[in-house]
């Protein structure tokens, strides 16, 4: 007798008594895949091509950024270069502003004292003609 929940008055089922079957049923499942609808696929491929043409965007402007700080670093550079030139340049004129004196000396100039200094006074003339105009009636004129 078959223990049940601590009941032995239970009757065993009849139906455990079964006779094993000779056969054993199986089941295949088959799913069929379905395409994706054209709507769907053109959605797909639009959404793609956003995302390219976005990235393409982002891209170029990093790229038009990359070529800008590259002209600025050329450019400081050759500031730099330019300045260094220029600063070459102010020692020459300084060294050469200091041999003028001693060069006039050599070739007999003497220098001016206050009592020698001479001005002149820049007169402007505002003719409007042309050279050959003025030439012409300087030559008159005499």
């Amino acid at each position: 007798m078959a223990y049940t929940r601590g009941n032995l008055a239970v009757k065993p089922k009849a139906q455990e008594r079964v006779t094993q079957q000779r056969y054993k049923e199986t089941t295949k499942v088959v799913t069929r895949r379905t395409g994706l609808p054209a709507r769907e696929k053109f959605l797909y491929l639009l959404t793609l091509i956003a995302v390219i043409v976005v990235g393409g965007m982002l891209m170029s402007r990093y790229a038009h950024i990359y070529d800008l700080n590259k002209q600025a670093q050329s450019t400081i550079a050759d500031v730099k270069k330019d300045q260094n030139a220029i600063a070459d340049l102010q020692v020459e004129k300084e060294r050469l502003n200091n041999q003028v004196i001693e060069n006039a000396k050599a070739l007999g100039y003497v220098e001016a004292s206050d009592k020698d200094v001479i001005f002149v006074p820049r007169t402007t003339t505002t003719n409007t003609s042309t050279g050959a105009e003025s030439s012409s009636n300087a030559a008159s004129s005499k």
